[in-house]
């Protein structure tokens, strides 16, 4: 029997009902697989500020460092989306998180499920097959470069910047997950105009050199996200600095039907995190009417990747596929021929995938 200590940080809006349906997953292939996880809860972003001020609590990042993994929900609050000025914001504790816990390589992967051809935007002929694993960085880039004011105010500025060290430890888990995949890596950057692109294709052309069974191919950011659109299958794995990986992502979501179904790991070298992309959704927080699914599959790649419960991660990969089969389907991917009993609300779909579990 594993014994396993999961902390739980469902964080803001519909976080705190997803991460609730995640945990339940958890539960049962814990009882199905027999292994014990134990559990504790923290608090994030705008919960946490209204709590004790602080976005993301001394005891907060404690727990998150004593635990074996996090599952976690999403941060953000309207209150501060309409006001530039606040000075404490609840996305200061997830970048501080990122930080903290040296969560340097965020995991999306971007796998259609056949079922859903028809919830995207985009052709189904142009999707079919379309399985591509994005590498984001996390911890550089202009999001933690220096940025203020001056002119009195009338100019902002935020400082991109890259060491060598933290593009090739990136880098270099993409390409290990591309030998094992179709062994095709991309790298995107905008190396014609800024100098940590440069420097990042630099870093990249040298690791390429330990990995001559691995096809390289480096793609201006605006190039790629029209050949996300254009050519989805011709990507396998994708590496990214932070802003464009930021993006891209939310681009790549279409392929997947909707950001209700990407699961995402954050990872470094120590505990890992686990999170659905699809952010607080605070118009819709608390109408029942939340996609579990990114959250489901955020607990398979938690138990694949931080506990290597690989089984147990293609049992709910697995449950999921079937309960989409059957016609079962939240209001984000549902399509017009969806019966309106088979349209579930987030707790039913849980239960769903928990039935087939």
């Amino acid at each position: 029997m594993a014994t396993k200590h999961i902390l739980i940080v469902p964080g803001d809006g519909i976080g705190q009902e997803v991460t609730a349906v995640g945990k339940k997953v958890l539960d049962k292939i814990a009882e199905k697989f027999g292994h014990n996880f134990t559990y504790d809860e923290a608090m994030i972003g705008h919960v946490a500020i209204e709590a004790t001020g602080n976005p993301l609590p001394d005891e907060s990042l404690e727990k998150m460092r004593k635990s074996d993994a996090v599952l976690f929900g999403a941060v953000g609050h309207p209150k501060y989306d309409n006001d530039p000025s606040a000075k404490v914001r609840p996305e200061q504790g997830l970048l501080k998180m990122r930080k903290e816990l040296g969560l340097y390589a965020n995991l999306r992967p971007i796998k259609l499920f056949d079922e859903l051809l028809d919830a995207s935007s985009i052709k189904p002929e142009i999707l079919k097959g379309a399985d591509i694993l994005f590498f984001r960085e996390l911890t550089g880039d202009i999001y933690f470069g220096e940025k203020g004011r001056k002119n009195n105010g009338d100019t902002a500025f935020d400082v991109a910047e890259y060491s060598r060290y933290e593009v090739e430890r990136i880098g270099r888990k993409a390409f290990t997950a591309a030998r094992t995949r179709r062994k095709k890596l991309c790298s995107v950057d905008k190396a014609n105009v800024l100098e940590t692109s440069r420097l990042w294709r630099e870093v990249i052309q040298k690791l390429a050199l330990e990995f001559p069974d691995v096809e390289v191919e480096h793609q201006f950011v605006d190039s790629t996200a029209m050949l996300l659109i254009k050519d989805p299958r011709r990507f396998d794995v994708v590496v990214t600095a932070n802003l464009f990986g930021d993006i891209l992502t939310d681009e790549a979501s279409q392929i997947a039907g909707s950001m209700g179904m990407l699961a995402s790991a954050s990872i470094g070298d120590g505990t890992g995190v686990y999170e659905p992309i699809h952010g607080s959704a605070h118009d819709i927080t608390g109408k029942g009417i939340a996609n579990p699914l990114a959250s489901i599959l955020s607990a398979a790649l938690l138990l694949d990747i931080s506990f290597g419960m690989k089984a147990e991660s293609e049992a709910v990969i697995n449950a999921v596929d079937r309960v989409l089969k059957a016609g079962f389907r939240t209001k984000d991917i549902a399509g017009k021929q969806t019966p309106a009993e088979n349209i579930l609300g987030t707790e039913a779909m849980g239960e769903a995938v928990l039935k087939l579990l």
